[in-house]
């Protein structure tokens, strides 16, 4: 796997897509998939077995979180055989050890918890007990519960169509809810819960943060397309610096020179650095190099495609997001 040195810039800084991955087949069930990287070995319980799907993490491979509104099924998919009937599922929160309510019959496909928060998976067959601790299911605040301007207690300013009371199809459908104790939380190979927090110098937690799993997926792409121009022995690192991510919209109007339909806001757009030839510095070249990698995963993915734009300031970075239209501008 490729590896950089973390460096996160101190200035400021979708939807998500829900389904049931229900399939009742020849005695199968898709409802988890652990990611590449994490414990993936099959969890066995008397006649029942479960493995990770090869296409568990993204086409990366390396997303480490899934995500879900309240009460709304979820896509959390592994493949399961044999005595699947009687196989029930609850979910325990992080820290906790007791799961919350009553457990469920997985035949009927996996739901999330009521509330928001971060939790792990448990299957019980015949009165034995499994937990499946990765990847975590972050369950979402949804953003119906912002009262104008406010998320509990936090100041995130307003979406568009928000004073209005109309629906923004392109606002975020929820958003996680981060304390300081899960900023360390992995999201990905590179990204941690605390690269999508504000940098609004807010003193109040929870914060809360909009995370579009295609743009993670599509870094995580785009760092690894990077990583193979090194050689397929790649025993180094190199810097790897973020500018920016996901910033709420009251903070987004004190950024200077930032759109006022910035994507940042939606979290699917972030801002990078990275030394992507080695060379121990981050400078215009390495910014171009990005923005090669970045027109090759498109070309592969082609629903990932979206905005870049490159910045050639004293430490050049290259903005990418996952807006569906193929955009693309210099800063």
């Amino acid at each position: 796997m490729s590896r950089y040195q973390r460096r996160t810039r101190p200035d400021g800084s979708r939807r998500i897509t829900l389904i049931v991955s229900v399939l009742l087949a020849v005695g199968y069930v898709t409802f988890l998939r652990p990611a590449e990287g994490l414990d993936a070995r099959a969890v066995k319980l008397s006649s029942l077995a479960a493995r990770p799907a090869a296409d568990a993490f993204g086409r990366s491979g390396q997303l480490k979180m899934r995500f879900a509104l309240p009460g709304l099924p979820v896509d959390y998919p592994i493949e399961v055989q044999g005595g699947l009937e009687a196989v029930r599922y609850s979910w325990i929160a992080r820290g906790d050890s007791v799961p919350t309510g009553q457990p469920r019959p997985l035949a009927n496909g996996l739901v999330a918890p009521d509330a928001p928060g971060f939790y792990s998976l448990q299957l019980t067959l015949d009165g034995e007990r499994r937990v499946v601790q990765d990847p975590p299911l972050a369950v979402m605040v949804p953003r119906s519960e912002k009262k104008g301007s406010v998320l509990n207690g936090y100041q995130m300013g307003f979406y568009r169509g928000d004073r209005a009371r109309r629906s923004d199809p392109e606002a975020p459908v929820g958003f996680i809810r981060i304390d300081s104790v899960d900023l360390e939380m992995p999201v990905s190979a590179h990204l941690r819960l605390a690269d999508f927090v504000t940098r609004d110098r807010q003193s109040t937690w929870p914060r809360y943060a909009a995370v579009d799993p295609r743009l993670v997926d599509k870094l995580e792409l785009v760092l690894s397309e990077i990583a193979t121009w090194a050689g397929a022995v790649d025993s180094g690192s190199a810097l790897f610096e973020i500018h920016s991510s996901f910033r709420t919209p009251q903070h987004n109007r004190l950024v200077r020179s930032a759109a006022r339909d910035s994507r940042h806001q939606l979290g699917d757009a972030i801002d990078f650095g990275v030394d992507a030839n080695r060379d121990g510095l981050v400078n215009s070249k390495d910014a171009k190099l990005v923005t090669t990698a970045v027109d090759i995963v498109e070309r592969s993915h082609p629903d990932l495609v979206g905005g870049m734009g490159v910045y050639a300031r004293t430490r050049p970075f290259v903005h990418i997001d996952a807006r569906g239209i193929k955009v693309r501008w210099r800063g």
